[in-house]
């Protein structure tokens, strides 16, 4: 059985609530119960966490995965911990952006995790992750 980590950064612990015309009006929880369902096959792992250190403990965690998706939110243009995490974990990572980042503030158009990811799939919301799940799932990738 493929095992897939999900790691969420700061505040979207808040989706549905936090800036609907941005994210959305689903909580992360609900999503990803959908998702499961969805992938009955696949040993789905989710976790979400505010704290630097804690991501970066996170992404090491993950590293009996098959691959990872990971929406660093903030920071994904802030973080060179993250980044090299994300380089140092041995599996493939997917970044997910729910917003179009690059529709955004110009502060968020740099990622400094992408260099290190095999994809960044932005700006299709919570569809993102399904997106990212099955290219991890495919042999083409």
């Amino acid at each position: 059985m493929k095992k897939i980590a999900i790691i969420n950064g700061p505040n979207l612990n808040l989706l549905g609530k936090r800036e609907p015309s941005i994210y959305g009006s689903r909580s992360f929880e609900d999503y990803f119960e959908e998702l499961k369902k969805q992938y009955p096959d696949v040993e789905l792992r989710y976790a979400q966490s505010n704290v630097e250190g804690e991501l970066v403990n996170l992404l090491q965690q993950a590293a009996d995965c098959d691959g990872v998706v990971l929406n660093a939110a903030g920071y994904t243009h802030t973080s060179v911990a993250v980044a090299d995490a994300v380089k140092a974990v041995g599996v493939p990572v997917v970044e997910v952006h729910i917003s179009n980042i690059l529709a955004r503030e110009e502060f968020r158009h740099r990622s400094l995790i992408a260099p290190y990811c095999k994809g960044s799939i932005i700006g299709l919301g919570l569809c993102g992750y399904r997106l990212a799940v099955e290219a991890l799932l495919s042999e083409d990738y």
